[in-house]
């Protein structure tokens, strides 16, 4: 079975559970697991190449430690934990432990809280969880490279059957147009131009210009080259699901340690918290049009610019800060 296919079947065992309703839902639910074992992939691959590498996780929480399947004595694989224990082991244990990292304790403890913040566990049924997991096993080794290519189209794939679900689509922008903004607007590698997006929704201009920037590496460059595209990029997403989606996207992308996505309401921001000693070199974004804040939220522009319209305080926002 093809990834593709796994996923779909992910998704067909998630329709029979009585607390997962939706296709938002499915989505949320599948993107924290899978945020999980590709980050505990990635931590096999730091642990070789740093013998001192510490986990932010403690050892019980890590996926490895009870989601992934093991061994028995007659090389069949089985599961950690029981199909009776297990939603309460995530609802009791797995998730409140999660959103109470302390997150000033490294970029990788705030990557992990902001995931987990506001996310949910929906799913009702261990015997369906775990079905879940097994598949996620049997079917995504983030170590193999063709796994490892072919997962981030069949997330772009996710996200784009998304349009369909509800209002969700007010946070995800083509991969055609996210690519030719990039192109267009042309960050500067070796400028080390900054991008950012403040409504970034699942991080689709930010792939982008990801890709964009990885595009100009040569055989000339350098591991400064490489390491810089991370510090390069920025967002702001305020909604949850899109936030986690957006983080896992990273992490897909090569960015080990997601930390400058964070999950606030740039709206929310005060006219005056923008820094001017912070000017972003690149905004691309699709901010949202016609969409709602609290009363206040934008009180402090200034008299010429205020208005209730998002994407018009957004535009504000954008000559602000470039």
């Amino acid at each position: 079975m093809n990834l593709s296919s796994t996923i779909k079947s992910i998704q067909d065992i998630m329709r029979k559970d009585d607390g997962v309703d939706g296709d938002a839902q499915r989505l949320g639910q599948l993107t924290w697991m899978l945020f999980l074992k590709v980050f505990d992939q990635r931590e096999e691959e730091w642990e070789d190449d740093n013998s001192s590498y510490q986990s932010p996780l403690p050892n019980y929480l890590r996926w490895r430690n009870w989601a992934a399947y093991i061994a028995d004595a007659d090389g069949k694989k089985k599961p950690q934990i029981a199909a009776s224990e297990v939603i309460g082991f995530v609802n009791n244990d797995l998730f409140p432990a999660l959103k109470e990292l302390n997150a000033n304790r490294s970029p990788q403890h705030k990557v992990i809280r902001g995931v987990f913040e506001d996310a949910n566990n929906y799913m009702k049924s261990g015997t369906q969880l775990l079905a879940v997991i097994e598949k996620l096993e049997d079917a995504i080794n983030f170590h193999d490279f063709k796994t490892r290519a072919s997962l981030g189209d069949v997330y772009e794939q996710m996200l784009n059957d998304l349009r369909g679900a509800g209002n969700a689509g007010e946070f995800y922008t083509p991969r055609a147009i996210t690519a030719f903004m990039a192109d267009r607007v042309n960050p500067r590698l070796d400028k080390r131009e900054t991008v950012m997006d403040p409504a970034c929704g699942t991080g689709g201009f930010l792939t982008a210009a990801i890709d964009h920037f990885r595009n100009q590496l040569t055989t000339k460059s350098n591991a400064d080259d490489k390491r810089a595209i991370e510090e390069l990029i920025h967002g702001i997403e305020k909604k949850q699901l899109p936030h986690l989606l957006c983080t896992t996207n990273m992490l897909l992308h090569g960015i080990d340690v997601p930390s400058q996505i964070e999950h606030k309401n740039t709206l929310g921001i005060g006219w005056n918290e923008w820094s001017s000693n912070k000017k972003i070199d690149c905004i691309i974004t699709n901010p949202p049009f016609g969409g709602y804040e609290d009363d206040g939220v934008g009180s402090d522009y200034p008299a010429d610019l205020r208005t209730r319209e998002t994407a018009d305080m957004f535009m504000a926002l954008i000559i602000k800060n470039c």
